[in-house]
């Protein structure tokens, strides 16, 4: 590591005089040297060496020392450039009307004008460079010249203001003595210094008061005659609940001497009238009136009454105003009061009329619900009279055999079964129609599959249809239904029933239109078309257009029993209809879940068993003589072994006589008096044990079921096939 014998902090000039004596030691030396030639003459060598390195190095100190002189000489122009701009940045400033003054990120003062500070007299003169933010604020907040508010403190006011210092961009108004006002704003910089600006903006805050005070004069002169234009009387009261602005029509409806009027009245002597003259009406009290007035927490709006006592009636209403202060208004309600114990009085005679009236309706309708009750009861009571010789009549004409009769007596017996078909159908319509009048039609809604129901009644109408000349086409569906079966089937059974009835040429066309979350079921024909005015009154019963009432031809029911059972079911009902083009009618139903189970598989077999039921013992308990006497033709017909009674008490008799227990059971429902059919199905089970028995009955109420629903029923007309279905599961 080698050592240099100069300092490098040494001057040029003091290294230069540090090399000279150095030389001259060597030099002297070196003559005054006693050893021999060769050490002497090294030694001169080297000092030959470090003469030339000490000039080298004299040559580069010398270039240094340029470099710093330029280098100075940069920054003394510099510095005088700088002092330049700043000095002009001094004069612009001063130049500006504003009190300017820029403070560093540190929050002390880099310069300001002579304005800054100068309406505060005794805090300008510390405005210097140097001087803190905060310093500059307690100056502030202790000057004379500033004007704090009420009760609020130089160092309330130091806070305050250093709060807003702490804002990016801050504009607030401060009031000076002598009714000077200053307006300061604060402004950041790029590198976070602030700016501030003092503007005297005491000619601007007089003008405007000035302006406001002028403002507010019309306003009161504009307030005081409207309210000596308005028809209430109206009271101003300040904080202090004194009387501020009135008018005349306020003395007027108090009944008070308006010289009592005065400004600065207290509202207590006001309310000293309340307990004399004055009455309050209602639930509200002097004492309730009183606390609200001089309330010290804020007040809800407030109405009220009061009865004067020469009869008038006033409605008072109050309400607290932004200043404390409350505005309370009183408005002359005589007439109305007067009108509305007039119409009282008139609502009393008339709710007397109308309860007059109201119980004759309620016993006109009264006497026309026992009307229908007594037309229902009789037409389902005429319907069970009239189903048991029908079902006699029906079972006879079954228990012929087609071999026996010659062509004549076969055409002959199928006309006879068509006209028995017909009554069926009509007793079977009036009884639909008297339950869904009555209101006891109970249906069973479910998923219910369409196409079934569709095939069948393609089967059904299909020759009906060939033999008008008409084509019928059903669409297939495989959609599920909420809906119940039955009643759909008859609405549909209807409508077709109905389009092929009236259409003479052309086709019937049944198909199903998807829609969101349900289908819509079309019937749609070629026929006639419905008139305009015919639309609603087809619905009614025996109503048919343009065809006379027949028992071949139906008697106007079909139409009455779909819009019931479309209102009972919550179907819509739709028709559409174009004279000479056709009509659709179109049934709307709500679709439900599919589980693609295969549907059951229709009987196929010819005549009505799929398997013969010959050998069974059947047990027959009906007491109409004729329907019984028809059953067991039929019955022996198909090879079954009969036994007949007519009563409860004989059936259970011969049972246990014979000492034999039948294969099935027919048993009527009514019986007569005593046991009825669904008690003697009971004893038998409770003999027997499990029974396969069947109830007989012409009624149609949906209860037997509800009764004992183990129990099947067949409905008196027996169908043959539902009877032979029971005789062989």
């Amino acid at each position: 590591m080698s050592h240099s014998i100069l300092n490098p902090a040494d001057t040029v000039e003091l290294q230069n005089r540090k090399l000279i004596q150095i030389v001259d030691v060597l030099m002297r030396r070196v003559e005054q040297a006693t050893d021999d030639q060769g050490a002497a003459y090294t030694q001169f060598q080297r000092a030959v060496l470090l003469e030339d390195q000490v000039r080298t190095r004299t040559r580069e100190l010398e270039k240094a020392l340029d470099l710093l002189n330029q280098s100075n000489a940069l920054l003394s122009a510099t510095m005088r450039e700088a002092e330049a701009a700043r000095q002009n940045l001094a004069n612009a400033i001063e130049t500006v009307q504003e009190g300017f003054a820029l403070f560093d990120p540190a929050d002390r003062l880099v310069l300001c004008n002579s304005r800054f500070g100068l309406p505060l007299q005794d805090v300008h003169p510390h405005l210097l460079p140097g001087l803190a933010f905060g310093e500059y604020v307690t100056l502030a907040s202790q000057s004379a010249d500033l004007v704090r508010a009420l009760g609020e403190g130089p160092e309330d006011w130091a806070r305050a203001r250093l709060r807003r210092h702490a804002d990016r961009h801050v504009i607030l108004t401060v009031e000076l003595t002598g009714d000077r006002w200053l307006q300061v704003s604060e402004q950041r910089t790029r590198d976070e210094g602030t700016v501030v600006i003092q503007t005297d903006v005491t000619d601007i805050i007089r003008l405007e008061r000035k302006e406001r005070g002028k403002l507010l004069d019309d306003q009161a002169r504009m307030i005081r005659a409207t309210l000596d234009h308005i028809s209430q009387g109206v009271g101003i009261f300040d904080a202090s609940c004194q009387l501020v602005g009135w008018n005349n029509r306020l003395a007027d409806l108090l009944a008070i001497p308006v010289q009592r009027l005065q400004l600065g009245l207290p509202f207590s002597a006001i309310l000293g009238s309340f307990g004399g003259h004055l009455r309050l009406g209602g639930d509200l009290t002097l004492r309730g009136l009183s606390d609200w007035v001089f309330a010290v927490t804020p007040r809800p709006a407030l109405s009220f009454e009061l009865l004067r006592a020469d009869g008038y009636v006033l409605a008072a209403f109050a309400q607290e105003m932004p200043d404390r202060g409350f505005v309370m208004s009183f408005t002359d309600i005589t007439p109305e009061r007067s009108a509305r114990r007039a119409l009282s009085d008139a609502n009393e005679t008339l709710e007397a009329r109308v309860a007059a009236r109201t119980d004759e309706l309620a016993r006109a309708l009264d006497e026309a619900e026992r009307a229908n009750a007594s037309r229902t009861r009789f037409v389902a009571a005429a319907s069970h009279d009239l189903l048991q010789p029908l079902s006699a009549a029906k079972l006879f004409l079954a228990s012929i055999s087609d071999e026996t009769l010659g062509g004549q007596g076969r055409t002959a017996l199928q006309k006879a079964q068509k006209a028995l078909t017909s009554v069926e159908d009509i007793l079977g319509a009036l009884l639909d129609i008297s339950k869904l009048e009555s209101g006891r039609a109970a249906v069973d809604v479910g998923p219910v599959r369409l196409g079934p129901i569709l095939d069948q009644l393609r089967d059904e109408f299909a020759p009906l249809a060939a033999l008008k000349g008409l084509r019928l086409s059903v669409v297939p569906s495989s959609v599920q239904v909420e809906s119940d079966a039955t009643y759909l089937r008859r609405i549909l059974q209807n409508l077709i029933g109905n389009a092929i009835r009236y259409t003479m040429a052309g086709r019937v066309l049944v198909g199903v239109r998807r829609l969101p979350g349900a289908i819509r079921i079309e019937v749609v024909d070629t026929g006639p078309g419905i008139p305009e005015g015919e639309r609603q009154t087809i619905f009614r019963e025996f109503h048919r257009l343009n065809a006379p009432a027949s028992a071949s031809e139906g008697m106007g029911l079909g139409l009455a029993i779909v819009e019931r059972a479309c209102l009972l079911l919550g179907h819509p009902l739709e028709l559409r209809s174009d004279l000479d083009r056709g009509t659709s009618f179109m049934v709307t139903v709500p679709l439900a879940g599919f589980d693609g189970t295969p549907l059951t598989a229709t009987q196929t077999a010819e005549g009505p068993f799929a398997t013969s039921p010959a050998g069974r013992i059947v047990l027959l308990v009906e007491n109409d003589d004729d329907l019984r006497r028809a059953l067991c033709l039929l019955l022996e017909k198909w090879q079954l072994s009969v036994i007949d009674v007519a009563t409860a008490e004989e059936a259970l008799t011969l049972l246990d006589d014979i000492g034999i227990v039948p294969d099935r059971f027919l048993i009527d429902l009514q019986l007569g008096p005593g046991m009825d059919g669904v008690g003697l199905i009971r004893v038998l089970r409770a003999r027997y044990g499990e029974i396969a028995a069947s109830i007989l009955t012409a009624q149609r109420q949906d209860d037997l079921r509800l009764r004992d629903p183990d129990v099947p029923v067949l409905r008196k007309p027996i169908d043959v096939k539902e009877l032979a279905v029971f005789l062989t599961k």
